[in-house]
């Protein structure tokens, strides 16, 4: 995982125009997960990635940073 990944993430939840505690819930993770996403610091497990891939209906690669789509 890279910083692709953080800044992927961010500027999906922004574009939905949700918080971090509405996507916490929505995916079933803590809200400070996902600052600790956002922010580098961990990575994410292949389930959570999946969710937050179904959650904002784009790919894992797109997600990931190895795609643009």
């Amino acid at each position: 995982m890279n910083n692709n990944f953080a800044e992927r993430l961010k500027e999906l939840r922004i574009e939905k125009k949700i918080g971090q505690i509405q996507l916490a819930k929505e995916i079933g993770v803590s809200k400070g997960i996902i600052s600790l996403w956002e922010n580098g610091l961990r990575e994410p497990t292949l389930s959570s990635l999946i969710a937050l891939a179904k959650f904002f209906e784009v790919s894992l690669d797109y997600l990931a940073g190895i795609s643009e789509q």
